[in-house]
């Protein structure tokens, strides 16, 4: 019997995103007392912010943890991958199909 609330263990699979990849907020994220400095409940991720993973680590070896920079803020937040979005894979997705247009419209010689 479960208690409904276990969650697939992520570190046995590689992590979603890379150091240096551009990601967005897909929620706004509040201090829970563990940033120092701020206080309980205030916002420190809007959603749609966009950041830079700078690192990734694990939380009680189940969960990745991506440090992520936001820039416009002046903050590092630790976020899961489940709050995040990929900004460069979908230019990298966009451009991947792009190319494989173009070579199925060029006429072959």
């Amino acid at each position: 019997m479960g208690l409904g609330r276990e969650e697939e263990v992520e570190i046995r699979k590689p992590p979603i995103f890379r150091p240096g990849e551009r990601v967005r907020a897909k929620r706004m994220v509040k201090n829970d007392g563990t940033y120092p400095r701020k206080e309980i409940g205030e916002p420190l991720v809007q959603k749609g912010d966009t950041g830079y993973v700078r690192d990734i680590g694990t939380f009680l070896q189940m969960f990745y943890v991506y440090a992520v920079e936001w820039p416009e803020r002046g903050t590092i937040v630790g976020m899961r991958g489940k709050e995040l979005i990929s900004l460069d894979r979908e230019a990298e997705a966009a451009a991947a199909a792009a190319e494989a247009l173009d070579e199925a419209v060029e006429p072959a010689e």
